[in-house]
């Protein structure tokens, strides 16, 4: 008999979400067949059976797993009925029950267990994430007693304790008002006004992203590109494409050329900048990543060396990511590795300019936008152009306004080359 266990999967990701089994419990499955999907920070993955024989699940569908912990148990049906008390034990703990303990650890820990804590070397099981997030939010992460596998301690279990400590301090603050205001009828909230809503796999990993490029000291540089000659190319050439290789030109694929041969001349663009040791990092290939909206949130997938690759090969390619995208097949493998990243704002409509977010631990992003009709003075007279509006948002860590300047005019020379973009 053999345990399927959630197994590490790299990309530092510590815990995805079961959405459903794929096979149902006490059935025959073969090795190697899929038996489970979990959505992840990347993707949604398959969970594969170890061995053939008769599946006994451990984790309920829709609920959050850590890694390395237990789903299901794959055997005969002999070692299934040997093992049923110990695959029970495994069960992850209701929230409810954890925050039940986590109150009364907090509330009726003894002085005698908290000298013998001080005194100990207490070994507790939690991920990086945990250690941090206790820290973060000023928890003792040896009072928390945890509720997982082997009393792994979860991220729940560090919220539950902290609440549990917050709300004696809460109501002693609330005593000390002699005259609090009296509620605003019309702004009180009731249950049944409000909706709370976990947050996904996905939407944590933007999330936890999106912190962490906060904390890059970034400045923006925005131009305005004349992208008469992109627009008439892709529309003269769109209806034969689409019939002649099944796939959607669009104007992304020249933009990827374009950067990239920007990225080569400007390498400090195509890097990423390690602030422990205060390198950065020149990647001599060029992936690029493109912003992609999924079901569940933003998501990037990757192009891999595009400088290789020709428009029709860039086309195809981005078509195929974005239906593996909508069905939930991609890979984890199709959505890292990326060296620069474009975010093309256009694609949605609307707006004029924005101010993309650095995808760490890239050094700069690309933000293109919708191309509008606009007068241009052409040759000391006003013609009606195609106009493209970009942003290069970048970390002035690792470059300057001037190598901005410079990357983003070698962006606006290719789009406006006629015959750069005839490489089609």
């Amino acid at each position: 008999m053999k345990e399927v266990k959630f197994v590490d999967i790299g990309e530092g990701i510590t815990e995805g979400h079961l959405i459903k089994w794929l096979a149902a419990d006490g059935s025959e499955v073969k090795e190697d067949q899929p038996l489970a999907q979990i959505e992840t920070d990347k993707a949604v993955v398959n969970v594969p059976s170890p061995t053939s024989g008769i599946i006994k699940i451990a984790a309920k569908e829709n609920a959050d797993v850590r890694i390395n912990e237990l789903l299901a148990y794959v055997g005969s049906k002999e070692e299934l009925e040997a093992t049923q008390s110990n695959a029970n034990s495994n069960i992850p703990m209701p929230p409810a029950q954890a925050a039940e303990i986590q109150a009364k650890s907090a509330a009726q820990q003894s002085a005698e267990q908290k000298a013998v804590m001080a005194n100990q070397q207490i070994q507790v099981i939690a991920t990086p994430f945990v250690r941090k997030l206790a820290r973060d939010m000023n928890v003792d992460i040896l009072k928390v007693l945890g509720t997982g596998q082997n009393s792994r301690v979860s991220e729940s279990d560090v919220r539950s304790f902290a609440a549990s400590i917050s709300q004696p301090a809460a109501q002693a603050a609330a005593t000390e008002k002699l005259m609090p205001p009296a509620p605003n009828a019309k702004q009180a909230e009731t249950v049944e006004q409000i909706e709370r809503i976990p947050l996904t796999q996905t939407r944590k990993a933007i999330a936890r992203n999106m912190e962490e490029s906060w904390k890059i000291p970034r400045a923006v540089h925005m131009d305005l590109i004349d992208a008469t000659a992109l627009y008439d190319i892709v529309s003269r050439e769109k209806s034969r494409f689409l019939t002649q290789f099944n796939a959607k030109l669009t104007f992304l694929p020249f933009i990827i050329k374009a950067a990239v041969e920007a990225l080569i001349e400007n390498p400090r663009f195509n890097a990423s900048y390690d602030a422990a040791a205060q390198e950065m990092i020149i990647k001599k290939y060029y992936n690029i990543g493109i912003a992609a909206e999924a079901s569940d949130g933003l998501k990037v997938i990757v192009l891999k060396d595009c400088d290789k690759k020709s428009i029709k090969q860039l086309a195809q390619e981005i078509q195929g990511l974005h239906n593996k995208l909508n069905d939930n097949t991609i890979t984890m493998q199709e959505m890292k590795g990326n060296t620069f990243t474009i975010t093309s704002i256009g694609s949605l409509g609307g707006g004029f300019l924005s101010v993309a977010m650095i995808n760490p631990p890239d050094v700069a992003i690309l933000a293109v936008h919708f191309i509008k009709d606009m007068p241009v003075a052409v040759d000391g007279k006003v013609e009606i152009r195609k106009v493209l509006p970009i942003s290069i948002t970048f970390d002035h860590r690792a470059v300057d306004g001037a190598d901005a300047v410079k990357f983003g005019n070698a962006i606006k020379a290719y789009i406006e080359d006629p015959d750069f973009l005839e490489i089609l």
